[in-house]
């Protein structure tokens, strides 16, 4: 059986898109919000700390910050996207650190 990823992805952003262009969708800015933050909280807790997971989980969770932001306090994209480019910035300095792992070592007994 081939992958159903790409098609089952389109068929439920298309499915979305189309509720929320016909006003079914309550606001969901929060509901992104939300989801940002927990993506980003789970590549934390899954990938551990490491080079990539110290800059993609943090820079996850601030985006999904700064969209609550935007949508609840109206703080304009143009303080949002330079914060965030510079917290991306320092998150990518700090993961230059030899003290930080290249990535999590595998199971015992897999390669």
């Amino acid at each position: 059986m081939r992958d159903a990823s790409l098609p089952v992805t389109l068929i439920v952003i298309g499915l979305g898109w189309l509720l929320w262009e016909l006003r079914l969708f309550p606001d969901i800015d929060w509901i992104i919000s939300a989801g940002f933050v927990a993506a980003g909280i789970a590549v934390l807790a899954i990938d551990r700390i490491n080079k990539n997971s110290v800059v993609i989980g943090p820079i996850l969770i601030a985006v999904g910050v700064a969209w609550l932001a935007h949508d609840r306090y109206w703080l304009g994209w143009r303080f949002i996207i330079p914060a965030l480019l510079v917290l991306l910035g320092l998150l990518m300095l700090v993961a230059r650190s030899p003290r930080i792992p290249e990535r999590r070592a595998p199971p015992p007994g897999t390669q």
